[in-house]
C-alpha cells in the first residue's frame, strides 16, 4: 500500500472558502485515520465573519458531515473517516488552533 500525502486525500471537487484549504491540511496531516475530505456546495450566509469555524453535523455513511463557516459563506465538508465524532472534533480543534 502506497503512503498517501495530505494533497492526495483532499478532493478539490469545488472552490473552498476563504482561509480553509490550510486548515483542511493540517487536519490531514494530524491523522492518517482520516481517509479523505470531499469540500462541497458553497452558500452565502450573513454570520459568518472572521476567521473559519468547522462543526461536525451528522453521521454519513463512511464517516461525517461537517460545515465550515468563513468569509461570508458556509461550505458542505464531508469527512471520510472510522473516528467518532468526539475525535473528529478535537482533531479539527487542533487544526483550527494552530494557524
Amino acid at each position: 500500500m502506497r503512503l498517501r500525502t495530505a494533497q492526495d486525500r483532499l478532493k478539490i471537487e469545488h472552490s473552498i472558502i476563504d482561509g480553509l484549504r490550510p486548515v483542511l491540511q493540517r487536519l490531514l496531516e494530524q491523522s492518517s485515520e482520516i481517509r479523505s475530505i470531499i469540500p462541497g456546495v458553497i452558500r452565502p450566509v450573513r454570520d459568518a465573519r472572521g476567521e473559519p469555524t468547522i462543526r461536525i453535523t451528522v453521521p454519513t455513511t463512511n464517516g461525517w458531515k461537517a460545515i465550515a463557516l468563513s468569509g461570508g459563506a458556509r461550505q458542505e465538508l464531508f469527512v471520510s473517516t472510522a473516528l467518532g465524532k468526539e475525535e473528529v472534533e478535537i482533531l479539527i480543534r487542533r487544526a483550527l488552533s494552530s494557524r
